[in-house]
């Protein structure tokens, strides 16, 4: 009568007892759970008994505590900003240092470029030291208002005006502010150049075959001679391939004799970039590697033979000295009365 039913639950739904449990000896698997305990105590941490490590947290082979779900993944709409951010940045980084597309306003470098062509300019030799050289296609700023007033660019509206500044900090647009020319160097510091009506254009005395890049049907410079001009140091003489219709270096006498200094040089044009059917590289003409037109490369065999010379004469002198013996040297050493 007394006897509890075998099953019979408490009202706290406490899980039942072994009977060997209820008496705090071990069950079935008594010895490995002692085992297992014993492992705990002496590392400081739980250890299981199925073979797999645990973390001192609790978390099996390193991975997330037990209760944490998988590390959730950054949704695409949070990483665009980002991605935005990073490409801009990198795009500012190219446009300062290395790589400014431009583009071609008007006709005056035709048939080489035509209007609306995109070029890509280099600017990061200019950061090495490197100048412009002969035959190079330069983009640099106005140096003395050579456009002048009358042909800057209309303003567009507040909105159109925000997404160009944009466009144009990042160098994916022209600015619509500065006022940058693309010509062909002629000639550098140091060179002499002329042109005289019904000839050719001379460097150093060496005449251009520019057949190769003149526009058709064009004089070098029958529309407006000049010369011989001595360039100075740290100057260019530009033009323009399309001669008959090119305010170039020849029309600007009154503004620093038509000389563009270096330091406004933004960059070389190197390749023409849009539209894709004109996608061609931008190269030097070989007219400007003819032997000769280097000032400095002209005056070299006249130095190197007067710095050969000198060593021959003084060893010719020392060897009719020496011929001559003591009494000749003594008779060279006492002048005539």
């Amino acid at each position: 009568m007394g006897d509890l039913a075998v099953g019979a639950r408490s009202g706290h739904e406490e899980p039942e007892k072994r009977p060997e449990e209820a008496d705090g000896s071990p069950g079935a698997g008594g010895p490995a759970e002692a085992m297992s305990q014993a492992s705990q105590e002496a590392t400081g941490g739980p250890v299981r008994t199925d073979g797999e490590d645990v973390s001192p947290d609790g978390d099996a082979d390193g991975e997330s505590p037990r209760g944490a779900g998988p590390k959730k993944q950054r949704s695409f709409w949070k990483e665009l900003p980002i991605l935005i951010g990073i490409a801009l940045v990198l795009a500012l980084l190219i446009k300062t240092f290395l790589v400014q597309a431009f583009s071609i306003p008007s006709d005056s470098m035709q048939n080489t470029l035509q209007r609306g062509d995109r070029v890509l300019v280099d600017k990061l030799t200019p950061w090495f030291g490197a100048e412009p050289e002969r035959g190079e296609v330069v983009v640099f700023h106005d140096p003395d208002n050579w456009l002048g007033d009358e042909t800057q660019t209309p303003q567009p509206g507040p909105l159109g005006g925000g997404v160009q500044q944009v466009l144009s900090f990042i160098g994916l647009m022209p600015s619509a502010e500065e006022k940058d020319l693309i010509k062909r160097v002629i000639a550098v510091g140091g060179d002499t150049v002329e042109c005289q009506k019904g000839g050719p254009v001379k460097v150093n005395g060496k005449a251009l075959s520019e057949k190769d890049y003149l526009f058709p049907d064009n004089t070098p410079c029958d529309d407006q001679p000049f010369g011989p001009i001595k360039v100075p140091k740290g100057k260019l003489w530009v033009m323009g391939d399309h001669r008959q219709n090119s305010l170039d270096s020849r029309y600007h006498p009154n503004q620093d004799h038509g000389f563009v200094p270096v330091s406004e040089v933004v960059g070389r044009a190197f390749v023409v970039a849009w539209p894709i059917n004109r996608w061609s590289f931008l190269g030097v003409p070989g007219t400007f590697d003819q032997p000769g037109l280097n000032a400095a490369a002209a005056a070299a065999p006249s130095a190197l033979g007067l710095a050969g010379a000198v060593p021959l004469v003084l060893w010719r002198r020392r060897r009719l000295v020496a011929q001559a013996g003591p009494q000749g040297a003594a008779r060279t050493s006492v002048p005539k009365r």
